[in-house]
């Protein structure tokens, strides 16, 4: 399980709607003004490293979420849509889930799993692959109604 402040490192990228932090504004955000409170953020980020949440930059200040961290601390109205450029199921998909994502103003976030080598291994053959918040709900097809019922929880 996720610590608090593991947590709250990750939803600072949403936060600043930023793709990599350097450790200054991740002591800033958590109000880590003390070196003791320093120390529990750089052993937060370095858990968050060894589990694959978060990736160390060169040079070691700086850190990206990975997309495994960004889907860990996704909210509830957070839908996700794992694609690939061409892909028809993936189109039909998000005609399907576009107005229903509307309908409960939701988030919507669409990632192409051939820019990312993790998501190209896990999901190379089972695009489309749907989540809402931190959890998977839907591959190759989507049922119009048992998404909104996932929006509806």
């Amino acid at each position: 399980m996720i610590k608090d402040l593991a947590a709250r490192v990750l939803r600072i990228y949403d936060e600043l709607e930023r793709e990599s932090l350097d450790l200054h504004a991740m002591f800033e955000f958590t109000e880590a003004h003390s070196p003791e409170k320093q120390e529990e953020v750089l052993s937060a980020v370095a858990e968050l490293v060894g589990v694959g949440f978060l990736r160390a930059g060169e040079g070691g200040d700086f850190y990206s979420r990975t997309e495994d961290g960004r889907i860990r601390v996704a909210g509830p109205r957070d839908v996700t849509l794992y694609t690939r450029e061409g892909c028809h199921l993936c189109d039909a998909a998000k005609l399907t889930m576009m107005p229903i994502v509307k309908e409960f103003d939701g988030r919507f976030r669409e990632v192409d799993i051939d820019d990312d080598p993790a998501l190209l291994k896990r999901y190379n053959e089972d695009v489309p692959v749907i989540f809402v918040g931190p959890r998977e709900v839907a591959r190759h097809k989507i049922d119009a109604d048992a998404f909104r019922r996932e929006l509806q929880k």
